[in-house]
């Protein structure tokens, strides 16, 4: 009886045993992991960046160990001594009692972390570190324990900063944002801790109501959920553990430990029974949603969080409350950071839409993207994504008054005197085109095609922006006075709406010849966001010739929209995809856009982007579609071929023709079209015969007049256009 009440007052002894005790973290996260601490029975706290220290026994390490969300590792400090050099290192080493934390045959590991030291060399500092314990045991036992990196029974840490060493034990073993659950992570996951400190900053806790949900749209492997989930549920972010650190420490009290872990399991076995509000999250890459439900699966979640397919422009409010959080792609690359922009244009213009009165949470890799989502912050919690600095934005999304739409002034009066001519005609044509405009839903349209062969111009007009573009004059034609003719039309164009110069850009169009075809023009390279139908496009004025948006084909691409439910979209020569943003709208069920411009590519990444979609099922393929339509791949239900008249591929020195080469163009093409399937072809050649061959294989219907729109009937032969199906269909 005797000798069991003196075990257990041992027991207890150790148990009550009062140590300094570390919590490491990423910069951002000190204030969540001291409220921890502080649940942990933790005293005398003292925060810096990254590092907390407190006063405590053994349970309140093993608590940080079992339950700290935020922390990345829990140490229990040994000894704090100078350490000016290796000698004074090893000397202060050597007076440990190391038999007091492992045996003989125990293995260990040393860490060492120098800041303004004078040792400077790490790994000196770890070995003289190691030279000390070893040549304890020897003298003290004539063995040694030995070194094993991976997972040792004792991990030992030393950090020394201004000449002044901490020598301590990593209880946690391995850094704590290993949960265990994560069987499978996407592109770049982010550290299970630094998740939860984002939900946690975001709002979110075991104490929302169940009217809440929590939402990811872009929720890739699946972290932000599962974290919400343990969050939530009250379970212990260490149960799924096999290892900690203080596993193979002498002073490790196995009963202590078996009954925290006792108490963890019954709470999240009490968590899991409440009731609970809806989890949710979406990505556009099946792969990824795969990914995150084996996860979240090997967490124990199936029943309590859903993942599904799906792109941020289908998204829809799903409840009338909740919580909307996410981590999306920021782009590492700069053309993945001009489409990461867009995308974040789109991740506002949804949340003002649908998420009216949530609570939203951006974690932002780049400050500067949180003005593209176009929300109130009311708060901003820097953090650290390993060494990328980084913003978590918070707000409530806020009922906004609609924008008023932007509307055209046209001057009333009858113009006189120089220029009045131009001025009048103008003014006629705006007043019928901006009645029709307005009455189609039109915010893009051209409204003078050089009705007046003295005012050699066109007009169009995108948004509130006037695009002027003036055509070489004839050979007869005096330059100066073509030159005089300009200046007044752009004065006439300036007062017949009312707009200030910096609103309207000017091009010179003339004759290309080779490589001068769709090269860019000047280097201002800046894109204006425009509106066509429920589509938005990134237009430029300044840089190539074309603003990147055709507006003749305006019909074209809206009938495109109307035909591309559940189809497989194929845009041949797809320039910069305004009609693959038209399939996506209209519910493709994928589109592949091909052309040979890494730059019009890009661009249509930034347009896909910029409307929500991205992903797997929207392909851009960087190559000549002539040579891609060689190989027999894939089978699409509508195709778009839009070819320009001439094209260069500089790698192959070839030329591309489309009168001499559209028989080999359409053949092929026909060859990826599905049964029952359809074609569409334009060309702005205006000279371009069809060749007559091309109706003894295929069912071909000529739909130009459908396709010309009313601001193009002047000149209706801005393009020619047909449909083609296979002779069975």
């Amino acid at each position: 009886m005797f000798e069991r009440k003196r075990i257990f007052q041992g027991v207890l002894m150790k148990s009550q045993q009062q140590y300094t005790l570390v919590a490491t973290c990423a910069a951002g996260l000190e204030e969540l992991v001291h409220e921890e601490i502080a649940s942990f029975d933790g005293r005398e706290i003292v925060q810096a960046r990254g590092v907390l220290t407190w006063q405590g026994d053994l349970a309140s390490g093993y608590r940080a160990c079992l339950w700290s969300r935020f922390a990345s590792r829990v140490l229990l400090q040994l000894a704090e001594f100078p350490a000016a050099n290796d000698t004074e290192l090893y000397d202060h080493c050597g007076t440990i009692n190391w038999q007091e934390h492992m045996e003989n045959s125990s293995t260990f590991a040393i860490d060492c972390a120098l800041s303004n030291s004078a040792i400077t060399h790490s790994q000196y500092a770890a070995l003289r570190v190691k030279d000390a314990l070893v040549d304890q045991f020897r003298e003290r036992s004539g063995e040694r324990p030995s070194v094993q990196v991976v997972r040792p029974d004792l991990q030992i840490r030393l950090h020394i900063h201004n000449d002044v060493a901490s020598l301590a034990l990593d209880l946690s073993g391995e850094s704590l944002h290993r949960r265990g659950y994560r069987v499978e992570g996407a592109i770049a996951p982010l550290k299970e801790s630094l998740a939860a400190g984002i939900v946690a900053l975001a709002g979110w806790n075991r104490d929302v109501t169940i009217d809440n949900m929590f939402l990811d749209p872009m929720c890739g492997s699946g972290t932000l959920l599962i974290e919400a989930a343990l969050l939530y549920g009250d379970s212990a972010p260490g149960l799924w553990r096999s290892y900690f650190g203080f596993m193979g420490w002498k002073g490790h009290d196995e009963g202590l430990w078996s009954r925290l872990v006792d108490e963890a399991v019954a709470r999240e076995e009490a968590g899991m029974d409440r009731a609970w509000p809806m989890i949710l999250g979406y990505d556009a890459d099946p792969v990824v949603v795969a990914a995150a439900r084996k996860n979240i699966e090997k967490a124990g979640l199936a029943e309590k969080i859903r993942v599904r397919q799906g792109q941020l422009a289908n998204l829809k409010r799903p409840a009338a409350k909740g919580f909307l959080v996410c981590n999306p792609p920021y782009g590492e690359r700069l053309n993945e950071v001009d489409e990461a922009v867009q995308l974040y244009r789109a991740l506002g213009r949804v949340a003002r839409q649908e998420f009216v009165g949530w609570q939203v949470g951006i974690f932002i890799s780049n400050p500067d993207f949180s003005d593209r989502i176009g929300l109130s912050w009311q708060a901003s919690h820097r953090l650290f994504n390993g060494p990328l600095a980084c913003r978590l934005f918070c707000a409530e999304v806020a009922e906004q008054d609609p924008e008023p739409e932007f509307r055209w002034q046209v001057a009333t009066e009858t113009f006189q005197g120089e220029g009045s001519e131009f001025a009048n005609r103008l003014s006629k044509n705006l007043k019928k085109m901006l009645k029709w405009a307005e009455r189609e839903g039109i915010t893009c349209l051209r409204v003078y095609d050089r009705d007046l062969p003295e005012y050699n111009v066109t007009i169009d007009l995108y948004g509130k922006w006037i695009h002027v573009q003036e055509y070489a004059p004839p050979a007869t034609i005096d330059p100066e006075l073509a030159a005089t003719r300009f200046s007044l039309a752009l004065a006439m164009i300036r007062e017949v709406l009312g707009v200030r110069r910096d609103r309207i850009f000017i091009k010179t169009r003339k004759k290309q010849k080779g490589k001068e075809q769709y090269q860019k023009q000047g280097s201002r390279n800046k894109m204006y966001e425009v509106r066509e139908g429920n589509c938005f496009f990134l237009v430029n004025f300044t840089d190539y010739l074309d603003t990147g948006l055709f507006l003749d084909h305006r019909i074209t691409r809206d009938r495109i929209g109307q035909l591309a439910a559940g189809k497989r979209f194929l845009n041949l020569f797809g320039y910069t995809g305004t009609a693959t943003i038209h399939a996506a709208r209209g519910g493709a069920e994928s589109t592949t856009t091909v052309d040979l411009s890494a730059t019009y590519l890009s661009w249509a990444r930034m347009n896909l982007a910029l409307n929500g979609y991205g992903g797997p099922a929207h392909l851009t393929i960087q190559e000549d579609c002539l040579r891609w339509l060689e190989d027999p791949r894939g089978q699409y239900d509508l195709i778009f071929v839009d070819p320009p008249t001439f094209s260069n591929t500089k790698k192959e020195n070839r030329v591309f023709d489309v009168q001499r080469d559209h028989t080999q163009l359409l053949e092929l093409a026909m060859r990826h079209l599905a049964p029952g399937g359809l074609l569409i072809f334009s060309t702005n050649f205006r000279k371009f015969v069809l060749d007559e061959s091309l109706g003894q294989h295929f069912a071909i219907r000529d739909i130009s007049r459908e396709t010309i729109p009313l601001d193009f009937e002047r000149h209706s032969r801005i393009h020619q256009c047909w449909e083609f199906r296979s002779q069975e269909s």
